[in-house]
């Protein structure tokens, strides 16, 4: 904690050989003319790496042959042996692009999947109906001709 001096009548009487000129500071005087200023709390943050500079690491660690190079990276950079083992797990898995190696949410890659799933049934739903109406219209077209389905069908079983 900081101590601030602040300016009071005991300045004037040190000045003047009051109280045996001792300091304001001593312990004799007590802490008449300080008073503690709080410091600003600072509360440690989490370092976050981009993927680019992960990467980067990554490609310098393997450059590395000679004994205590990677550890000379390490220091230079101020990394742990740690970050560098799961950067490369991650790079391993394929999963270096990810939030800061949180487990995926299994419920949200459902989701996701449920929609594409629904988006392709309305696609195909979209044919199945086309395609129907083309085998509507062949029939019409088949009544106007006066061709029977039957007839065709069963020329191409004997083909």
């Amino acid at each position: 904690m900081k101590v601030e001096r602040v300016s009071s009548s005991w300045e004037g009487a040190e000045e003047a050989g009051e109280e045996g000129g001792m300091p304001p500071s001593s312990p004799a005087r007590g802490s008449r003319g300080l008073h503690p200023v709080p410091e600003p709390e600072v509360k440690a943050q989490r370092r976050q790496f981009s993927m680019t500079y992960k990467l980067k690491i990554l490609r310098e660690a393997d450059a590395c042959k000679g004994s205590g190079e990677i550890a000379a990276l390490l220091r230079r950079e101020g990394l742990y042996f740690s970050h560098l083992s799961k950067w490369r797990k991650q790079h391993r898995l394929g999963t270096l692009d990810r939030m800061r190696g949180r487990k995926p949410d299994q419920e949200a890659e459902l989701k996701q999947r449920l929609q594409e799933l629904e988006r392709e049934n309305e696609r195909l739903q979209g044919k199945l109906r086309q395609a129907a109406k083309i085998i509507e219209v062949q029939k019409k077209v088949s009544e106007i001709l006066g061709v029977s389905l039957e007839e065709i069908d069963s020329g191409d079983k004997t083909s």
